[in-house]
């Protein structure tokens, strides 16, 4: 069974400026702690602030800290990956009124093994019951997903559900051939951000790391997505993909103002 969570509020959740942060990312619908404005909130953020690692590239310290994740989204108009996207909207959620517990996700490898633990920060929010929520994931669920396991849960055409094996609970997609993808496994171990310390450090600088070996930025859109990998420009719209390699480093700082936002 899973139940409800409760804790304080930190005084880092009452030094967020709501109104700024909700600027940032386009919401102005009420700001009271229900599941309506969880999924509004949720949303708006995924179509407004780019998945992004482009501060790795430039050798740019990313540290665990809520106030910088913070400010390098509001105040600096950038995005982030998953410990700055989550850490950050979790300080935003519990400001308003939430209750958000971190949770640790490891995602899986290419042999398809778990990967490490701490190798992904996930959110779950406690409602009237609990919700799993995720704004740093890249490509995936575009508002919460109920926290329970043996339903089948459908967003805009896509359906996922949360399997439970055992001690791991899994996010998994389904594919257009029937099959299930894993994005993540999972469990309700409450943590802190400071345990994640050590993995943000190894996505900075291994060269295993997915993040050292390109640059990405990436955001959803009202009809699909917009991605930069390292030169090329892909745009999908309805299902179908336009892609282009831009011919310099000077087109490509255009394209990540133009289509994100971001100056770096």
């Amino acid at each position: 069974m899973i139940q409800n969570l409760a804790g304080p509020k930190s005084h880092l959740e009452e030094r967020v400026d709501i109104a700024a942060y909700l600027r940032r990312i386009g919401y102005t619908g009420p700001i009271v702690p229900t599941l309506e404005t969880l999924r509004e909130i949720h949303r708006a953020h995924l179509l407004a602030v780019p998945f992004e690692n482009l501060d790795i590239p430039l050798g740019r310290q990313i540290v665990c800290d809520e106030d910088i994740f913070v400010c390098k989204i509001v105040e600096r108009r950038r995005g982030g990956f998953c410990y700055e996207m989550n850490g950050a909207f979790a300080a935003l959620l519990r400001a308003i009124g939430f209750r958000v517990t971190l949770l640790s996700a490891r995602v899986p490898q290419p042999d398809g093994s778990d990967g490490p633990e701490f190798d992904h920060l996930t959110l779950r929010v406690d409602i009237e019951e609990p919700w799993l929520a995720d704004v740093g994931f890249g490509d995936s669920f575009m508002e919460p997903l109920r926290l329970k396991t043996g339903i089948e849960q459908e967003q805009e055409g896509r359906r996922f559900h949360i399997v439970d094996f055992g001690e791991l609970l899994h996010v998994e997609r389904a594919e257009p051939g029937g099959s299930w993808k894993t994005e993540y496994s999972f469990t309700l171990k409450p943590r802190h951000l400071r345990e994640f310390a050590g993995m943000c450090h190894y996505h900075q600088t291994s060269p295993e790391s997915p993040f050292t070996r390109k640059r990405l930025c990436t955001i959803a859109t009202p009809e699909g997505r917009i991605t930069l990998s390292d030169m090329k420009l892909i745009v999908t719209r309805a299902g179908k993909k336009q892609e282009r390699v831009l011919a310099s480093e000077e087109e490509w700082r255009e394209a990540l103002m133009e289509k994100f936002g971001v100056v770096l």
